[in-house]
């Protein structure tokens, strides 16, 4: 299992839906280890659930084919090249002085600039297809626009959720017809079943470390400041995690309104990490990797980054092995798909907001600034341009624009 999804770790370039293709031929139809329905009743779970889709995609097969180790194997291996890559990438950034260094991160974040137009557009289209879900968006970016505080994307998608469920609760038919159940107990075309119990022990765990770190940081005394700072860090990036809906691209305003991160990590350094993140391989939650270790002190920056990356994708992989033994029920409930329709129209304005702030407000200085990143935008839109290879012509770009001045 390691072997295997360490080779879709360095060879699965474009981005979730690309992975869940590669996923596809590699287990469906080359190795057979799932059948068809099997495997599009994970995707739809895992695209269901808060958390990166692609990885909970993998850990499940992990799971499912070859036990808790398989998973963890499953995990590790689509995940460790990405962070390798950008724990480079992080190394070299404080080196990335003088005039070619400084184009070369200014191209970079003039790369998240067209990355997250291009995900505003196609989740736009995808999850706000009629006049409610699109009211939803516009009400969470002018809430967004006035709520400073540091619950304010929990309470846009929280009120997200609601107004679904006052839209959509009677089932209208608005939402299309939802998947019928398979007959039979949970489970019944997977190659093996999670508990109950192994589903309920993992939500209690993931209740805790949500409520309890945090907690924990304000109401016991004696903890040390190193302690205190890593337990105030795996907060940040867990409950970024816990609050994906939508896909890996939402994960940045997440990570940017944490308190934690903004304190440690400048603006600038935070886009060009990201901007980096879209030229490599892998799950697009490796990011965090590069942030832990900018965001600790020398001789603790691998430490820092480990912690990062499995405290950003621990929440989803609870979640799944939550979801797992109930969901044929939950989806097929009226309510489920009207709370989520709302959740994922209000992550719509949520993503729209980070647009504006902080990635355009970081990145779009001049004339020759927007004319690069829509030119990038509209390879990636229309022209369906690779990712790797806008990635090279903004850091191009960005390079040659330093240079001449």
């Amino acid at each position: 299992m390691l072997a295997v999804f360490l080779k879709l770790g360095l060879t699965s370039f474009g981005g979730p839906v690309a992975h869940l293709g590669y996923f596809r031929r590699e287990f469906v139809e080359r190795r057979r280890w799932l059948d068809e329905a099997a495997y599009g009743d994970l995707v739809a779970l895992c695209q269901f659930l808060p958390g990166p889709a692609s990885s909970q995609v993998g850990f499940s097969v992990g799971l499912l084919r070859a036990g808790w180790l398989g998973g963890l194997a499953a995990w590790f291996g689509f995940t460790l090249p990405s962070v390798l890559l950008l724990l480079v990438f992080a190394t070299l950034a404080p080196d990335l002085g003088g005039t070619v260094g400084q184009g070369l991160v200014h191209g970079l974040k003039l790369t998240a600039v067209a990355v997250v137009a291009q995900a505003v557009w196609d989740m736009g289209r995808r999850l706000c297809p009629d006049l409610r879900r699109t009211a939803i968006a516009l009400v969470s970016i002018a809430l967004l626009a006035v709520m400073h505080s540091a619950y304010a994307q929990l309470a846009v998608i929280a009120l997200g959720a609601a107004a679904g469920l006052a839209f959509y609760r009677r089932g209208d038919g608005a939402l299309g017809r939802r998947p019928a159940p398979i007959d039979g107990d949970t489970g019944a075309l997977l190659p093996r079943r999670v508990s109950h119990v192994a589903g309920a022990l993992a939500f209690a765990l993931f209740c805790l470390l949500l409520i309890g770190v945090p907690a924990a940081v304000r109401l016991v005394p004696g903890i040390s400041g190193s302690a205190t700072e890593a337990l105030q860090g795996f907060d940040a990036f867990f409950r970024s995690g816990a609050l994906v809906f939508g896909g890996g691209h939402v994960v940045l305003p997440l990570l940017q309104q944490q308190s934690a991160i903004q304190h440690a990590v400048s603006s600038n350094a935070l886009l060009a990490g990201y901007g980096a993140a879209q030229a490599v391989p892998g799950p697009l939650f490796s990011f965090a990797a590069y942030l832990g270790w900018m965001m600790s002190g020398t001789g603790a920056r691998a430490p820092g980054a480990a912690l990062a990356t499995v405290a950003i994708f621990l929440p989803g992989l609870l979640l799944v092995v939550a979801a797992l033994p109930h969901w044929q029920a939950w989806r097929a409930r009226a309510s489920t798909a009207a709370a989520f329709a709302g959740i994922n129209a209000a992550v719509v304005g949520l993503l729209a907001t980070a647009l504006y702030s902080p990635v355009w407000t970081s990145a779009v200085h001049r004339p020759l600034d927007f004319a690069i990143a829509a030119i990038a935008c509209l390879l990636l839109v229309r022209w369906k341009a690779p990712p790797l290879a806008v990635v090279a012509l903004c850091a191009a770009a960005g390079i040659a624009a330093a240079v001449l001045g």
